[in-house]
């Protein structure tokens, strides 16, 4: 009988907001793993489980979802003013790629408990009691990240009485706060239109809001294409012609915003952008049998995450309808149909990780 070698790497599996992942500290990979390249990539694709054929992951530690098929990499920072690079990996699940084009805002949440546990914060800074700042890089985007962590009796206080929609029980809350959110180094706005029309082949020309905030994300009229935004997972992940529908406006979409060159690059680069589509405040059932009421909300957003429609939502999207919202004219903006609102320095993520 074959074998390979064992080896062991010291990892921890958080929840950061809706998602979890596998983190690791960078010391702690393999010499090879511990640089970008392919053998990066392929140590992070068997720990998550992938390509699995088979969709589920069951020889690894992915949940076959886009919101728990991830891996994250700390380092202390060598920044004076930051404590932590946080590098974020989308592992696809089906695919034999690692899609490292964007950040994760919920697992942003998990970043800073881990980086003090696991002493990647200086010791003096962190209180006997009280709420800790963790100032984090994240490599991805190249932007500033800021959580607040409460310390407990010198530790990371994990229980509490937040409560976080997708998720089952409370805990501690972690506010996080993106500094600058504008991804990246380019523009808010990449085609400096705050609604173009975006042409579809199949699907028709559409109109779109297509920001860099937190993550590029194309958003979308949801009665232009069929929706009324308050669809839930089953009625678009179990239709191929719609998930088709949406991967075609998705890849036009990062031609448009300058992501990607050529149609062909949007296979391998399924994390970023996302695709959203919108609509005005209406009353509708959740996955979880709560009721929505429609004066409870400014608007309805349904987005897609790794080919799929998120069971809620992504932590950077949520900056991207953050700050779409907040100008005048955009997509976002009409259908909440708030006026102009302050420009807003940061954007704030209530998250939670247990």
């Amino acid at each position: 009988m074959s074998s390979v070698p064992q080896i062991r790497i010291p990892a921890t599996y958080m929840r950061g907001g809706t998602s979890k992942g596998v983190f690791f500290n960078l010391a702690d990979l393999p010499e090879a793993a511990q640089v970008p390249g392919e053998a990066r990539d392929k140590l992070l694709l068997r720990v998550i489980g992938s390509p699995d054929p088979y969709q589920k992951q069951i020889d690894g530690m992915g949940g076959a979802t886009s919101s728990t098929s991830k891996t994250v990499i700390l380092s202390k920072s060598e920044s004076a003013e930051h404590d932590v690079d946080y590098l974020f990996g989308q592992v696809s699940i089906d695919k034999p790629f690692v899609d490292w084009s964007g950040n994760c805002g919920n697992l942003s949440a998990a970043v800073g408990p881990f980086a003090v546990n696991n002493g990647l914060v200086d010791p003096a800074r962190i209180p006997e009691n009280g709420v800790l700042e963790v100032r984090i890089w994240q490599v991805n985007i190249q932007k500033t990240i800021v959580a607040k962590v409460t310390i407990t009796n010198g530790e990371v206080q994990e229980t509490g009485d937040f409560e976080l929609d997708g998720v089952t029980f409370p805990a501690a809350e972690v506010p996080v706060a993106f500094m600058d959110p504008a991804d990246g180094e380019g523009a808010i706005f990449p085609t400096g239109n705050l609604v173009d029309d975006l042409e579809v082949p199949g699907v028709g020309t559409l109109k779109a809001t297509m920001i860099n905030a937190g993550i590029p994300t194309v958003f979308v009229n949801a009665d232009e294409i069929g929706y009324t935004g308050a669809e839930l997972q089953e009625a678009i992940n179990g239709d191929p012609v719609a998930l088709e529908k949406f991967e075609t406006i998705r890849a036009y979409g990062a031609l448009k915003m300058g992501l990607i060159s050529d149609l062909a690059e949007a296979a391998n680069r399924q994390h970023t952008p996302k695709v959203a589509f919108v609509a005005p405040p209406a009353s509708y059932t959740a996955s979880s049998g709560k009721a929505v009421k429609a004066e409870d909300v400014d608007l309805l957003v349904r987005a897609l995450s790794m080919g799929k429609l998120h069971h809620a939502m992504m932590g950077t999207a949520a900056v991207a309808i953050g700050a779409a919202a907040a100008i005048e004219g955009t997509l976002v903006n009409l259908a909440a149909g708030v006026a102009s609102l302050m420009p807003l320095p940061l954007v704030i993520l209530p998250a939670v990780y247990r």
